[in-house]
């Protein structure tokens, strides 16, 4: 039975090599990827075990999905097979500084935007797990998705699992206020909120980019220039999850950033220290923060530690290409301790 279950899509990743142009590449770097896998297939690095719940076509491109998710240690024994749809794709183009990496989504019509209530057996999957993450990717996909996102995390919270929740917004699958009031409902339901203040703000109307005098849905006053550590106390009376955890990201350059993340939890915030990145592939890097936190709480038994652990599994994830992060346990926790950049021999 599996330590940690995850839902939602995956897509194939395709990118021009040698940060050339769509329009001008005549090559194309095949990933896979998606949210909810990244982090089921990080977990498994990290060394439990996990299960991904997704809905796939049956084609060889699908094939391919699985094969690779497969490779990461994943279970995929509940996945949905059908007849109908597609897998989707997405289009990365990276940039160098001052031009931005950007990506093309070619999404529509995947199979899992077609899940009904009641495809997923989800009192049996949940049967001896420990943990359930989804993202707020999933219920943007379509109207059934977000009621399957609900159905799942009903019996989650009926099997006395831990349920964490990336909100991870999408401007382009859906409005800021459709993706307030489908997911205020589910707040109910969530242990753990990953967030950051820019999808804060724009989701749940708390942040610093607020204006003052202006008031969310429950009252609360907004005010400019909020902190942090204010924001993520915020969501955690509003909502009352248990956790809050906010990741802050710095770019100064396409390929250089500075990471780390804060959390409040039990009454305390926990911080841990910034990493200088320099980025091979930054796709993926907050996922593997979801992975490494979920780790550190679970195995570790602290927040302090799912913070550490999950600042250190993302700062690795950003040097590997591919949306996977292919880090080892031993890495992290060498990195945890002060690892030297000098070649390791």
């Amino acid at each position: 039975m599996p330590d940690v279950v995850t839902f939602g899509e995956a897509m194939i990743r395709l990118a021009p090599p040698h940060f050339e142009r769509l329009e001008q590449t005549t090559s194309l770097d095949v990933q896979v990827g998606g949210g909810e896998l990244n982090v089921a297939a990080g977990v498994s690095r990290l060394g439990l075990k996990s299960l991904w719940v997704s809905r796939l076509p049956k084609n060889a491109v699908a094939r391919l999905m699985e094969n690779r998710v497969r490779q990461m240690g994943v279970d995929t024994s509940e996945i949905i097979w059908t007849a109908e749809g597609r897998v989707g794709l997405y289009f990365v183009e990276f940039g160098a500084a001052p031009r931005p990496s950007s990506v093309l989504y070619d999404r529509a019509n995947s199979a899992i935007s077609a899940i009904e209530p009641g495809e997923v057996d989800w009192p049996r999957i949940f049967k001896g797990a420990k943990w359930f993450h989804t993202s707020g990717i999933t219920p943007a996909l379509s109207n059934s998705a977000a009621a399957v996102t609900l159905e799942a995390l009903k019996a989650a919270r009926d099997a006395g699992v831990t349920v964490s929740y990336d909100l991870n917004y999408r401007g382009k699958l859906w409005s800021p206020d459709q993706a307030q009031a489908v997911q205020e409902p589910m707040m109910d339901y969530v242990d753990v909120l990953i967030t950051t203040e820019e999808d804060t703000h724009v989701v749940f109307k708390i942040g610093a980019s607020a204006r003052s005098g202006a008031s969310d849905t429950k009252g609360f006053t907004q005010v400019a220039a909020e902190t942090y550590k204010a924001i993520a106390q915020r969501l955690q009376e509003k909502f009352q999850f248990k956790a809050v955890a906010i990741t802050l990201r710095e770019n100064p350059l396409v390929w250089r950033n500075t990471w780390t993340a804060i959390c409040y939890a039990d009454g305390r915030f926990y911080d841990d220290v910034k990493y200088d990145l320099e980025i091979v592939d930054r796709v993926g890097g907050g996922d593997s923060f979801s992975a490494g936190f979920i780790y550190g709480r679970m195995v570790k038994g602290s927040y302090e530690a799912a913070v550490r652990y999950g600042n250190a599994f993302s700062a690795l994830k950003h040097t590997n290409p591919g949306d996977f992060c292919w880090a080892t346990l031993a890495e992290v926790e060498s990195l945890l301790k002060g690892a030297s950049l000098r070649v390791a021999r």
